[in-house]
C-alpha cells in the first residue's frame, strides 16, 4: 500500500507531503485543479519517462517519492532485483532543468527498467489514456491468463521453455542445411581455416613489423648518429671522451685524501667513468651489428598487407582465434552432418510433440476458463447499467500438430479477441471496433473488478474512470470501487458525488493563484468537509437548502454499503 507521497516542483505544485490509507482513497476538485499532476507524479514512481515538462517553471530541480508498504510477493521481487529490505519500500525519481534524473530504490541507484518491473505486480493504474492496454487484441490473451493463472499450475512455464528449445533446434537444423548446403560450406569453412593456419600469425606481430619497418626507413640517419656517438666516445686523443673522463678522475682521485669533497668527486667520476664505459660498449655493439637489406622493406609490406587481409575478414588477433576455434568446430559438425541432421529433426519432432501437447493443455484450460471470465464480465457490466451487454471471447480454431508451426509462440497456440455488443439487436464485433468512451470505462472497471480477486495488486489507481458516467450507474461503479478497495488499497480520481460519497478518506485538490504563481494544495477532509464536497460535486451546492442533507443521506447510505461488503467477505472467508 501507498502510505506517503511526496511531490516537489512539479507541474504546479511547490511542494506536497500526501499520506495515504488503507481503502478507497477519493481525490475531487474543480476542473483542472491539479488532479492528473498527483497521478503523474505517482506514474513516475512506476516507471514513466521524465518529461522536461513536468518540472514547475522557474525551478532547478524537481522530486517526487513514494513510501510503500509491501506484501510478501514483492518484497520477493525486491530481494530477486538486489536491493536490500522487508516490507519497506522507498522510491525516489529525482529530475532537474538539464533533463537528468536519478532513480533510487530503498537509497540504491536504479534503472528505469528495474523500477518498471519492480512496480507492475504493485500498483496498477487506468487512466484515460489506458484504454489501448485493453482495447487492442494483442493484449486480451494475456489479461484471460491472468484470470486463469491459478489452474495453470506450471504449464505455462513449460510451453514458453519448449517453445525456446524448438526455435533453438530450427535455428540449427536451418544452419546445417541440406546435404549439398553442408557440403557447399564444408569446403568454405576448410579454406577460411586453412587461410588462418597458413598465415602462422601470432599476437603483436603487426606492431613488431611496424617498429621493423620504421627502424629500416631510418636506417641511414641511425647509422650517421651511431658513427657520430661511437667516435665521440672512442674517437681521437682530443675527443675521446672515456679516456678524458678516466684522466680526470685518476687527477681528481689523486688529491680525494686532502679533504671530504674532493673524495666525493673522484667517487662521482669514478662511476661516470664506468657508466660511460659501458654505453661505449653498448654504442659500439649496436655499430657492428647494425646492418640492414631494402629487399626486407618489401617482404614486410608485404607481410602486413596479408596480416589486414586477416583482419578485414575475421578480426583482430583474438577475434580471429574464436573465430578459428568456432569454425573447426562447425566444421565437425558438417563432416557429420548426415547423422546429425537426423538426431537434431528426431529431437525436434520429440519436442514439438510434447510442446503441442502441452499447448492443447493449455488451450483447454483456457477455453473453459474464458466461460466463466464471459459470465463474470457479462453480468459485471450489466450492473454497471448496461442490462443487454455481451461479452464473448472469440478463439482461433486449434491446428493439428503438421500445421501448428506457423502459429506458435511462447504463450502457446491460442489467439483471443474480445467481442462486445452493448446494445440489444446488435451483433458483438471486436471489441476495438464499437465499444464509445463510456462504455468502456465501465468495462475496464469490470475487467478490473474480475481480475483483482486474482492478481496480487497492492494498489489500484483509478484516473476519472466514471467519463461519460451519471446517476445511477455512477452509484454501481462506487459498489464495484468499494468492492475492490475491501482488500486492497484504491486510489480514484473522480468527479462524481456516488463514487466520493464512497470514500473511506478523501482529498480535496485546490488551485490558488496570486499574481506571481499558481500553486496547488491538498487537504484530507473531516466527515463533514467531506459532505459538503459531496454536495458540491452532486451540483446542488447553493442551489438547494438540502443538498447537505441529500450529501448526508449518500454518505450514510454508502457507509452502510460498506458494511455489507464486510460482512459478505467474511462470510465467504469463514466458509
Amino acid at each position: 500500500m501507498l502510505k506517503r507521497l511526496t511531490i516537489k516542483n512539479v507541474a504546479l505544485i511547490k511542494e506536497l507531503d500526501l499520506e495515504f490509507f488503507s481503502g478507497l482513497n477519493i481525490l475531487s476538485g474543480e476542473t483542472g485543479a491539479g488532479k492528473s499532476i498527483i497521478v503523474d507524479s505517482l506514474m513516475l514512481l512506476l516507471g514513466s519517462r521524465y518529461d522536461p515538462s513536468l518540472l514547475k517553471h522557474g525551478e532547478s530541480e524537481g522530486l517526487v517519492e513514494g513510501f510503500f508498504e509491501i506484501g510478501e510477493t514483492s518484497q520477493k521481487s525486491l530481494n530477486e532485483f538486489g536491493f536490500e529490505g522487508d516490507s519497506e519500500l522507498l522510491i525516489t525519481r529525482k529530475f532537474n532543468s538539464q533533463n537528468k534524473h536519478e532513480i533510487r530504490i530503498n537509497g540504491k541507484i536504479a534503472t528505469l527498467s528495474m523500477l518498471k518491473a519492480l512496480m507492475q505486480n504493485i500498483v496498477d493504474i487506468y487512466g484515460q489514456g489506458e484504454h489501448q492496454n485493453y482495447i487492442l487484441p494483442i493484449h486480451h490473451i494475456k489479461l484471460l491468463d491472468s484470470f486463469a493463472k491459478s489452474d495453470f499450475l506450471d504449464l505455462p512455464q513449460k510451453v514458453k521453455t519448449n517453445y525456446l528449445e524448438h526455435l533453438r533446434l530450427v535455428k540449427e537444423i536451418k544452419n546445417l542445411g541440406d546435404a549439398d548446403e553442408r557440403e557447399r560450406n564444408r569446403d568454405f569453412l576448410s579454406y577460411q581455416i586453412e587461410e588462418i593456419k597458413k598465415a602462422k600469425t601470432y599476437e603483436g606481430e603487426e606492431e613488431e613489423l611496424i617498429e621493423r619497418r620504421r627502424f629500416i626507413l631510418g636506417a641511414e640517419r641511425i647509422n650517421e648518429a651511431l658513427g657520430e656517438a661511437y667516435g665521440t666516445l672512442n674517437g681521437d686523443e682530443s675527443s675521446n671522451a672515456v679516456d678524458n673522463v678516466r684522466t680526470a678522475y685518476r687527477a681528481i682521485d689523486s688529491i680525494s685524501s686532502f679533504s671530504t669533497t674532493l673524495a666525493e668527486l673522484s667517487e662521482r667520476l669514478n662511476s661516470l667513468f664506468i657508466e660511460l664505459k659501458d654505453i661505449s660498449a653498448s654504442v659500439g655493439d649496436e655499430v657492428d651489428a647494425f646492418e640492414f637489406d631494402e629487399k626486407d622493406l618489401d617482404k614486410i609490406e608485404a607481410r602486413l598487407d596479408a596480416i589486414r587481409t586477416l583482419k578485414r575478414k575475421y578480426g583482430d588477433y583474438q577475434k580471429m582465434q574464436k573465430f578459428l576455434i568456432d569454425a573447426e568446430a562447425t566444421h565437425a559438425k558438417l563432416e557429420n552432418g548426415a547423422e546429425l541432421f537426423d538426431k537434431l529433426t528426431k529431437e525436434k519432432e520429440t519436442n514439438l510433440k510434447t510442446l503441442y501437447n502441452d499447448c492443447k493443455e493449455l488451450s483447454d484450460i483456457r477455453r473453459k476458463k474464458a466461460e466463466k471470465f464471459e459470465k463474470l464480465i457479462s453480468q459485471t457490466v450489466k450492473d454497471l447499467g448496461m442490462p443487454q451487454a455481451v461479452f464473448k471471447i472469440v478463439f482461433n480454431d486449434f491446428p493439428t500438430i503438421s500445421e501448428c508451426e506457423k502459429d506458435l509462440s511462447q504463450t502457446g497456440l491460442d489467439n483471443a479477441e474480445f467481442y462486445f455488443s452493448a446494445n440489444p439487436g446488435q451483433p458483438i464485433k471486436p471489441l476495438t471496433k464499437i465499444i464509445s468512451g463510456g462504455e468502456m470505462s465501465r468495462f475496464i472497471l469490470a475487467l478490473k473488478v474480475i481480475l483483482s480477486s486474482a492478481d496480487d495488486i497492492e494498489v489500484m489507481v483509478f484516473d476519472e474512470i466514471d467519463v461519460g458516467i451519471s446517476g445511477i450507474v455512477g452509484q454501481e461503479i462506487a459498489k464495484k470501487l468499494a468492492s475492490i478497495a475491501f482488500d486492497r488499497q484504491v486510489l480514484c480520481v473522480t468527479h462524481l458525488s456516488s463514487i466520493a460519497a464512497m470514500a473511506d478518506s478523501h482529498y480535496f485538490i485546490k488551485k490558488t493563484q496570486s499574481q506571481t504563481d499558481t500553486s496547488v494544495t491538498v487537504s484530507l477532509l473531516d466527515n463533514d468537509s467531506s459532505i459538503g464536497e459531496v454536495a458540491r460535486l452532486s451540483g446542488s451546492l447553493g442551489i438547494s437548502e438540502s443538498s447537505n442533507e441529500n450529501a448526508k443521506e449518500m454518505k450514510n447510505w454508502s457507509n452502510n454499503y460498506k458494511l455489507q461488503i464486510t460482512d459478505c467477505k467474511l462470510q465467504i472467508k469463514d466458509n
